[in-house]
């Protein structure tokens, strides 16, 4: 054996040296060769990486603070609002247990019942007077719940009048509740009371704001010639992971970071997107809580009659009412009459049933629109009712933006811009990703520029404090904007309500909207602003929930958007 290896040594040997010199004179070669090579592999690795993104998310670690306090540091001032903001919105919880409640213990719409109560007079309702039903609720064995915490809806409703009013849902924080509402019709109307959430359910939504705002996760594609990797993103991404990428915007301090790739520098990022939502993120025994059908949007039948006949004003004037003196006055920004909306508080909506009366009324003006889908619906209305506003195609993606219209006859521009990161949409551009606050900044404003904002939608999976901050940003910008544009329009479309499921619930829970366009209406009050109720608009209307609301909706609140812009009084009406 040892005499035929020493027999072909000087063969081995020769082959080596061929090699060896052969390697020498195309080295360059086969480093461009093995460049390639590992370019190619290593983005085939990326590729296959990126498909199965949810199971390379790390593992967050469930710090509110660090998610609830990242951008600039607020002066005392905005530190003392902010606590009022955040004791506005509290929500009252259930009694702590050592171990969860069963399914069994939490409310149950089915069970419980309501009553319409009498007023001092009897039986006998006047145009003016105030409605309260009275409210019980119980859990799935049938015995009468001790706590408040339920989130619950309620409307007043005339189908014979195409009418329609929001009621206030009052807590008693005992197992009761009263619904409130004002008579504003002669006629019949019926009592509606629908129960959105139990109290169990409102707390487990409540602790996943505060401990896992990533339950939504997004990422962004880096590319450098053949080379490209996706990484995840978030607002609130743990530091101590892995290295990131710091894309905190320069002017308004919005912070948004994604991991950083592993061989590309974080200035070769391409896009944002959507990267999808967390699944299991909570218990079997939570699960029994969010069930369609069972406990998510479930009427509450009444123990006795649901109806009564409003007769028509008292002539002495006397309101009769079964609610105590102390009881909070009712305020409703509207209600639905022969299905128009007719809003309160002095101000008068318009019918705009005729596309020449609305490019009349746009005349000369130049609208931009900022926000989620919601406020892009708008834009999407306006240009399939007006056939001389022509939409300028940018080559923006579908449901994206930005988008343009223009009605050169009349000199009407119309944009849409969706706000910045979070955003949920598809695929946007990274050079695309805007804050409203630097864009109102880049605004020259007058009398014939409208601004309409809406933004919520995107935010009901993060702590509140990060939806103030993001209000404060754009709030100091309407402010620089008014004072050095008095004229200019601003107006704001509320959130409204949407279809709710047992998934949908976990990420974009009407509570969570709630609670969110309750901090809107606080922080912009007392703005020379106007107020788009489509809370109210969608909670008193008997079409179905949807994210974006049907047509009859949309039009009574276009309606309302082009009231503001050419109203029969000419004052404005802050709200």
């Amino acid at each position: 054996m040892c005499r035929n290896i020493s027999k072909y040594s000087p063969i081995f040997l020769i082959l080596a040296l061929s090699g060896l010199i052969f390697l020498l004179r195309n080295i360059h070669t086969v480093e461009n060769w093995n460049c390639h090579s590992i370019s190619a592999l290593y983005q085939l690795h990326s590729r296959i990486q990126s498909s199965f993104i949810p199971g390379g998310i790390p593992t967050f670690h469930h710090n509110r603070t660090f998610c609830a306090h990242l951008g600039q540091k607020p002066s005392p001032e905005e530190e003392l609002e902010e606590r009022y903001l955040l004791d506005s919105i509290t929500w009252p919880e259930p009694p702590a247990r050592s171990t969860p409640a069963s399914l069994r213990q939490t409310s149950d719409p089915v069970h419980s019942l309501f009553a319409i109560l009498p007023t001092k007079q009897g039986r006998q309702w006047h145009v003016g007077d105030q409605l309260e039903a009275f409210i019980q609720m119980h859990d799935f064995q049938g015995r009468p719940k001790r706590y408040g915490g339920d989130f619950l809806l309620a409307r007043l409703h005339s189908p014979q009048r195409g009418a329609a009013v929001a009621g206030l849902v009052l807590d008693h924080r005992n197992g009761f509740y009263s619904a409130l509402f004002p008579l504003l019709w002669v006629g019949p109307a019926q009592v509606e009371v629908t129960m959105v959430h139990s109290s169990e359910a409102v707390a487990v939504l409540r602790r996943l704001r505060e401990e896992r705002p990533d339950r939504v996760y997004f990422k962004s594609l880096y590319r450098l010639g053949f080379l490209s990797e996706t990484t995840v993103c978030n607002m609130c991404l743990p530091p101590d992971h892995q290295p990131l990428c710091n894309y905190t915007d320069l002017y308004s301090g919005e912070p948004w970071y994604c991991y950083k790739p592993k061989m590309l520098s974080c200035d070769t990022r391409v896009n944002h997107a959507k990267g999808g939502y967390l699944k299991h993120i909570i218990t079997n025994k939570e699960a029994l809580l969010f069930q369609s059908g069972v406990n998510i949007k479930i009427n509450i039948h009444a123990s006795g009659t649901d109806r009564i006949e409003v007769l028509p004003s008292r002539k002495d004037n006397v309101e009769s009412s079964s609610v105590k003196p102390e009881a909070v006055k009712l305020e409703p920004s509207g209600f639905y009459y022969e299905d128009s909306w007719r809003p309160l508080g002095g101000f008068t909506s318009r019918g705009f049933n005729d596309s020449s009366v609305i490019t009349q009324c746009l005349k000369n003006k130049m609208i931009y629109m900022y926000g989620d889908s919601t406020v892009r619906q708008w834009f999407e209305y306006l240009i399939a009712l007006l056939p001389e506003l022509k939409e300028f195609n940018l080559h923006s993606p579908k449901n994206v933006g930005p988008f343009m219209a223009v009605d050169s006859t009349h000199n009407i521009l119309l944009r849409y811009r969706c706000h910045g990161p979070p955003i949920r949409f598809s695929t946007v551009l990274s050079s695309e990703l805007r804050y409203i606050s630097n864009e109102l900044d880049g605004l020259s404003g007058g009398p014939n520029t409208v601004v309409v904002l809406s933004i919520w939608a995107h935010f009901s999976t993060f702590p509140v404090e990060v939806y103030i901050r993001r209000l404060r940003h754009i709030r100091r910008a309407l402010v620089r904007l008014l004072d050095r544009a008095p004229g200019t329009l601003v107006v704001i479309r509320s959130a409204n309500l949407q279809a709710l499921d047992d998934e949908v619930s976990l990420y974009n829970s009407d509570w969570y909207s709630l609670q969110l366009d309750t901090v809107l209406r606080a922080m912009f009050k007392g703005l020379n602003v106007l107020l788009v109720d489509a809370w109210q608009m969608s909670s008193a209307h008997h079409l179905p929930h949807a994210l974006h609301p049907p047509p009859p909706i949309v039009k009574n609140m276009i309606d309302m958007f082009l009231s503001y812009i050419c109203p029969e009084k000419k004052e404005k009406q802050p709200y």
